[in-house]
C-alpha cells in the first residue's frame, strides 16, 4: 500500500513541474512508448491522479488514455465517487472483465455504460441507491458473469425493494461460480423476505454462496429438497456462508450431508433470546463427514443479547478435531461451555493450522497455549477477541510461534508488559491488535525495537499509554516507516503533542483513529491536514476541537481525504451552507457525525457526504 501512495504523488508531482515548463514543455519531447511502459507499472488504484494528470499536455493525455483502456479490471471501492468523476474514469476503459464500485453516489446510467458480455465480475457496494429494474437486469447485460456481488443497506424502506426480481440476473448467468448478496444492518427477520426462494434460481454452476440474511427454515428445505449424492449443486458448491436466525444441529446436519465437497463453512446467527433448538455436540460432530473441509466459522453474533451456543462442550469439539485433522482456519465465538481442553484438542490435532480465531469465550485460558511451542505449526494469525482470561505468560506461549502475521488481542485486559519483549521478536508480524490491554510508556519502549513490518497498530483504550510512550514507541523509526493504521482511541493521555510525533514518524499513514481523546485540539487538526496522504481521520467526541476547526477541512488542507468523524465535537455545529460547501469543492469526502467507526462500514447509509 505504501508503494501504491508513493507512486501516485510522484506522478502528481511531476506532471505539475512538467506543466510550469511553458507552452513547449520537456514532457512533450518524452517518447510516447517511454511514458506508456511508466504508466503500465501502475496500479488500478491511481486512476484518479492518473485522469487528473491528462490535462498536462498532449503526450501525457495520450498515454494516460492508452494505460485507462489498457486495464482489464477496475477497483474504485475506496472512493465514493460522484456521477461527473466516475463517468470521466469510464470515458477513458475499455472493456472490463472485472468490477468492483461504491456505488452510493452514482446512478443506473453510470454503471450501465460500464457493463457489457465482457464482465466476467461484478462487485456492486452500498447499492442501495441503484433501481430495483437496473439490478435485476444485470444478468441480462452480463451474461458471462462468474462473481456477483450485491451488497445493500438493510435500513432503506420495504416496499422500494418488492420489485426486485433476482430471476432476470441468475437465470441468464449461466457461468455464475460466487453469488454473494448481503443486506447490511437492520434484523434478519425484516429482509429474508428479498432471499425467499433464492435457492431455487441458482445456477448449476455455483460454487460458492454467500446470502446475508437468510433463515434457516428456507436452507433448511432447500437442502433437503436435492437428491443426493449426484445433484450438479452437491458436486460443485465447496464455500458457504450464511447469516442465519439460528444454528441448529439440524441445519449444520442438512448442510453437511448434502456438501459432501465442502471447503469452507461459515455460518453466522443472531437469536433474539436463549433457544432449546440450539447447535450442540451432535451439530457439531456432523461436521466430520465434510473430509474436505479446511475453512470452519461458527459465529454467535451478540448485538441485542448475551446468549451462547450453551449445549456444546468440550466432547463436541474432541470430535471436531479428530475428524477434521486438516482445518487450515478455526474462527468460534460464542462457545460458553468448551474449555481449555476443547480448543487445545483443535490446536494439536489440526497442523495444518493456519488461523486461529477465538471470541466471547469465557473458558479458554493460557492453558490452551501451554504446549504450542512443542507442536510443530504454521500458524500465521491468532486472533483473541473479548477473551478476558488471556494473560501476559499465555501471550509469552502464542509469541513463540516465529510464523505470525497477525496478533490480535482486542479486550484481554490482563496482558500486560511483560509479554511484548516476545511479540517484539515477531519478525513477520504486520497487524497487532492490543486494543483494551494493560500495557504502559515503559511497554512502548520495549515494542518499539520490533524489527517488524506492521503495518496496522492498535492501542485503543490502553489508559496506561500517554505521549511518552507514543514516542518510546516511534523512537527508532522502524515501526513508523510501516505504519499505515493506527488507532489510539479512548486514551486520555494523547495530546497534541502525541499527534505531532504520530505525525513526524509515521510516513506512510493512511488511517489515523483518535476518537475520546480529550486533549486534543484544533492543533492537532491542522498538523494532520498539513500532511499528505491520510486518507481517514476519526476525531469523534473529541471535546477540545472547536467550531473553526472546520474550516481546515477546506482545501488545500487534507489533500485526498477520504472520511472523516466528527460526531460529538463542536465541528458540527456549522450550517448546512458550509457543509454544502465541502461537498461542493471535495464530492469524494465522506463527513460522518453518527458516531461510525473508521469508514462507517455498516453505517454508510445515513450519512449525506
Amino acid at each position: 500500500m505504501a508503494h501504491k501512495r508513493s507512486t501516485s504523488t510522484a506522478v502528481a508531482v511531476a506532471g505539475s513541474a512538467f506543466a510550469t515548463v511553458g507552452g513547449d514543455s520537456l514532457l512533450e519531447r518524452i517518447p510516447e512508448n517511454l511514458l506508456n511502459e511508466i504508466f503500465l507499472k501502475f496500479e488500478p488504484e491511481t486512476l484518479s491522479s492518473l485522469s487528473s494528470l491528462a490535462c498536462v499536455s498532449r503526450t501525457l493525455q495520450s498515454s494516460v488514455n492508452n494505460v485507462l483502456s489498457s486495464f482489464s479490471s477496475v477497483d474504485l471501492s475506496a472512493f465514493s465517487l460522484d456521477p461527473q468523476t466516475f463517468d470521466g474514469i469510464r470515458r477513458k476503459l475499455g472493456n472490463i472483465q472485472k468490477i468492483t464500485l461504491d456505488c452510493l453516489r452514482l446512478s443506473d446510467s453510470s454503471i450501465r455504460n460500464l457493463l457489457g458480455p465482457d464482465v466476467e465480475e461484478l462487485i456492486l457496494l452500498k447499492c442501495s441507491s441503484l433501481s430495483c429494474r437496473f439490478l435485476s437486469s444485470i444478468g441480462r447485460t452480463c451474461p458471462n458473469l462468474r462473481v456477483l456481488t450485491l451488497e445493500f443497506s438493510g435500513f432503506i424502506d420495504k416496499s422500494s425493494v418488492f420489485d426486485l426480481n433476482f430471476r432476470g440476473s441468475l437465470e441468464n448467468c449461466r457461468f455464475l461460480e460466487s453469488l454473494k448478496i448481503k443486506i447490511l444492518g437492520g434484523e434478519i427477520n425484516d429482509y429474508s423476505f428479498m432471499l425467499l426462494g433464492i435457492y431455487l434460481l441458482l445456477p448449476k454452476t455455483i460454487k460458492i454462496l454467500k446470502l446475508q440474511p437468510s433463515i434457516s427454515l428456507d436452507t433448511l428445505v432447500f437442502f433437503r429438497t436435492i437428491p443426493i449424492p449426484h445433484t450438479s449443486f452437491s458436486q460443485t458448491l465447496t464455500q458457504i456462508s450464511l447469516v442465519l436466525d439460528t444454528i441448529t444441529d439440524l441445519l449444520l446436519h442438512t448442510i453437511t450431508h448434502s456438501l459432501p465437497l465442502l471447503t469452507n463453512l461459515d455460518l453466522k446467527d443472531q437469536p433474539s433470546s436463549d433457544t432449546s433448538d440450539d447447535l450442540s455436540d451432535l451439530g457439531i460432530q456432523s461436521l466430520i463427514h465434510c473430509k474436505n473441509l479446511t475453512h470452519l466459522s461458527l459465529i454467535r453474533i451478540r448485538h441485542h443479547s448475551s446468549t451462547s451456543f450453551k449445549r456444546t462442550t468440550d466432547m463436541g469439539f474432541f470430535l471436531l478435531s479428530e475428524g477434521c485433522k486438516q482445518l487450515e482456519s478455526v474462527r468460534l465465538s460464542g462457545f460458553s461451555k468448551v474449555s481449555d481442553a476443547g480448543f487445545t484438542s483443535i490446536l494439536n490435532s489440526c497442523s495444518n493450522l493456519k488461523k486461529f480465531e477465538i471470541q466471547n469465550t469465557y473458558l479458554l485460558t493460557d492453558l490452551t497455549f501451554q504446549d504450542v511451542s512443542k507442536v510443530p505449526r504454521v500458524l500465521e494469525e491468532v486472533k483473541l477477541v473479548s477473551c478476558n482470561s488471556i494473560t501476559s505468560e499465555g501471550v509469552h506461549e502464542i509469541a513463540s510461534c516465529s510464523g505470525l502475521k497477525i496478533l490480535d488481542l482486542f479486550g484481554c485486559k490482563s496482558v500486560a508488559d511483560s509479554c511484548l519483549g516476545n511479540i517484539s521478536k515477531l519478525r513477520l508480524l504486520t497487524s497487532l491488535n492490543l486494543c483494551g490491554a494493560d500495557v504502559t510508556d515503559s511497554g512502548m519502549l520495549i515494542l518499539g525495537k520490533i524489527h517488524a513490518p506492521i503495518t496496522f497498530l492498535s492501542l485503543r483504550g490502553c489508559k496506561r499509554v500517554t505521549d511518552k510512550g507514543i514516542g518510546h514507541l516511534l523512537s527508532n523509526g522502524i515501526i513508523g516507516n510501516n505504519l499505515t493504521s493506527l488507532d489510539l482511541g479512548h486514551m486520555p493521555g494523547i495530546t497534541d503533542y502525541g499527534v505531532g510525533i504520530v505525525v513526524d514518524s509515521c510516513i506512510g499513514l493512511v488511517e489515523l483513529c483518535i476518537r475520546n481523546c480529550f486533549h486534543v485540539t484544533d492543533v492537532s487538526m491542522k498538523v494532520l491536514g498539513l500532511k499528505g496522504g491520510i486518507r481517514r481521520v476519526d476525531v469523534y467526541n473529541c471535546s477540545g476541537l472547536t467550531v473553526g476547526c472546520f474550516e481546515l477541512l477546506k482545501k488545500p488542507l487534507f489533500r485526498g481525504l477520504q472520511w472523516i468523524g466528527i460526531g460529538k465535537t463542536r465541528v458540527i455545529c456549522v450550517g448546512d451552507d458550509e457543509f454544502d460547501e465541502i461537498h461542493r469543492e471535495r464530492p469524494w469526502l465522506t463527513i460522518c457525525d453518527d458516531g461510525c467507526e473508521v469508514g462507517c462500514h455498516d453505517g454508510w447509509q445515513f450519512h449525506k457526504f
